[in-house]
């Protein structure tokens, strides 16, 4: 293996990890900042111009904190626990395409820093890894509270990762690979697969909310009933890890919608600017394009959160097994009728 390839992707890893740190934390700003906006308040404005510090302040805060084990925790589950839900956080975005090839001094460099020929079900893996983090966390802690709420985040992955496989299904029946950078290529232009599976994407969107635990599907927190749920009994950098997690999860998913439905980095007339900008600029306005896809993604997760109530525990499985389950299976059988009549044409 070429020493240039592996300085290569070392950099891409080490900048894609920054740039996910990057938005984690501040993306904690930005869903203060638009509570406060839409309950008409101003949100974090004392550290820094704007607040713009505050994603710092809170992560001293955490990291200088009291870390407190519970006398009657498995201690080493206990430390595992939010551990695992940050690493494999991190883990999805090995196989994102960022953006197009860039020349580098005669050299091809990808802004990918693996593509694998089952990427989609790499992604799938790791998510489904995710919830252990939970679940450990939940039973070391030795608390009723935290206990149920691993149990509900158990439950909650178990009954939303059917329709999001199923829904995924009818898509790669479209486009013939688990290849995410291919999905991104065969989106040239504006042919984006949202327009080829609406109702993919909608089920799709609904079942990222509940697999990263996010309003109205957050029952494994739930402060109403669960006091904090899961990580009742964390403090310090344990919580803030557990914190951090949730956003890098909310991060990876808006990365994987942008990227199966809405083109990834593709753009109208990315031809043309290619050609007017060179081999390098091209390709960065590209990966810049499916940012702002991400970034509309995160908001979109956060004007939810403050909109909409939190579901029903009885409501949470109904919609699963009952409405999304056989809406997903409608649509691989839809798909799969429309392909057969547009070959025989």
């Amino acid at each position: 293996m070429e020493l240039a390839f592996i300085i290569e992707k070392f950099a891409l890893i080490l900048v894609i990890f920054v740039i996910s740190l990057t938005v984690a934390a501040y993306s904690t700003l930005a869903e203060r900042k638009i509570a406060g906006f839409l309950q008409d308040r101003v949100g974090p404005n004392r550290a820094g111009p704007g607040g713009m510090f505050q994603p710092l302040a809170d992560g001293l805060k955490m990291f200088f904190k009291e870390e407190i084990i519970p006398t009657e925790s498995s201690k080493a589950l206990f430390i595992l626990g939010p551990s695992l839900a940050l690493f494999t956080s991190f883990l999805g975005s090995a196989v994102i395409p960022w953006g197009q090839d860039i020349e580098i001094a005669g050299r091809q460099v990808s802004l990918q820093i693996t593509d694998i020929n089952v990427g989609v079900l790499y992604i799938f893996g790791v998510v489904s890894l995710g919830v252990y983090g939970i679940m450990i966390g939940g039973w070391a802690s030795n608390n009723k509270f935290s206990l149920m709420g691993a149990v509900r985040a158990a439950s909650q992955s178990i009954s939303y990762e059917i329709p999001l496989g199923l829904s995924i299904i009818a898509l790669l029946m479209l486009t013939n690979t688990l290849s995410m950078k291919e999905i991104a290529e065969q989106q040239h232009g504006i042919n984006w697969n949202i327009f080829y599976q609406p109702l993919g994407f909608l089920i799709f969107l609904i079942c990222s909310f509940a697999e990263t635990n996010r309003t109205p599907f957050d029952l494994p927190e739930c402060e109403t009933e669960l006091v904090g749920g899961y990580h009742t009994e964390y403090s310090g950098f344990k919580m803030g890890a557990y914190m951090f997690a949730e956003y890098l999860n909310m991060f990876l998913a808006s990365a994987v919608m942008s990227t199966l439905y809405f083109g990834a980095y593709n753009y109208p007339g990315m031809d043309w600017v290619n050609e007017m900008t060179g081999a390098v600029i091209g390709p960065l306005i590209g990966m810049a394009v499916l940012m702002l896809k991400i970034f509309a993604f995160i908001f979109l997760f956060m004007w939810v959160r403050w909109t909409i109530p939190r579901f029903r525990y009885d409501q949470l499985m109904n919609l699963g097994w009952k409405i999304l389950i056989p809406l997903a299976i409608a649509n691989i059988v839809i798909t799969g009728i429309v392909i057969t009549i547009i070959d025989k044409l």
